[in-house]
C-alpha cells in the first residue's frame, strides 16, 4: 500500500507518545520541529528523552499505558518494544478520529513518519512507504547537503512579495523568474 503524502498543520493538535526509549526520542525530535503539544507516557524514560521533555516542558506520566489514555489526543505514536501494546492501542483507536503510528509495525499505522529535510519554511519529505527507511534516510542526507542555507531568507522574500502584488498571470511569471534565478545561482549542476 502506498501512503498519501500530506503536510498537516499541527497547531492545536494534541499528540501522545507512548514510550521513552531511543525510538521514542527520535519521534519526539521530529515532532518538536512542528509542535510542543506533546504528552509522554512511559514506564522508563531514557536520558535523551527526559532532556527533550524538560527543555520543551512536555507533559510526562511515568507509568505504564492504561486503556483510555488515548482519549483527548488527535495523534498517538506508539514507540515501545511490545507489539501487543501497539496492536491494543491501534484497535482502541478504531472508530475514533485518532491517528496512530506504531513504530516498526505498519499494520498498526494510520500514517508513517517520512524522512525529511526542514530549513525554515521549506520542508521536503521522503518516503519508501516503509519498505526501506535506510534509503529514505540516505536520500534525505543527500538533499540536506544541496539545499542552500539561504533558502529561508529567499522564501521569506517571496512570502512578503506575494502580499504586495495582485494575483494573475504577470505575478506568476514574475515569481517563476525569481525562483529560476535563485535556482540558477544556487543549484549549479
Amino acid at each position: 500500500m502506498a501512503y498519501f503524502p500530506m503536510f498537516m498543520d499541527m497547531n492545536n493538535l494534541k499528540v501522545l507518545v507512548v514510550g521513552g526509549g531511543y525510538i521514542a526520542t527520535e519521534k519526539l525530535e521530529k515532532l518538536l520541529d512542528f509542535t510542543t503539544e506533546i504528552s509522554v507516557i512511559a514506564l522508563r524514560v531514557e536520558e535523551e528523552a527526559q532532556a527533550l521533555i524538560d527543555v520543551h516542558h512536555l507533559a510526562l506520566a511515568q507509568r505504564a499505558y492504561h486503556k483510555g489514555d488515548i482519549e483527548g489526543f488527535d495523534i498517538v505514536i506508539v514507540a515501545t518494544d511490545t507489539v501487543d501494546l501497539h496492536k491494543e492501542i491501534y484497535e482502541e483507536s478504531r472508530g475514533s478520529r485518532i491517528l496512530v503510528n506504531s513504530v516498526d509495525n505498519t499494520e498498526y499505522c494510520d500514517f508513517i513518519f517520512p524522512s525529511y529535510v526542514k530549513k525554515e519554511a521549506l520542508t521536503i519529505a521522503f518516503s519508501t512507504g516503509g519498505t526501506s527507511p535506510a534509503f529514505a534516510k540516505q536520500i534525505r542526507q543527500h538533499f540536506e547537503k544541496i539545499i542552500p542555507d539561504s533558502v529561508g531568507a529567499f522564501l521569506q522574500k517571496m512570502k512578503d512579495l506575494r502580499s504586495t502584488m495582485p494575483k494573475g498571470k504577470e505575478r506568476m511569471q514574475y515569481f517563476d523568474n525569481l525562483v529560476k534565478a535563485y535556482f540558477d545561482k544556487n543549484f549549479k549542476s
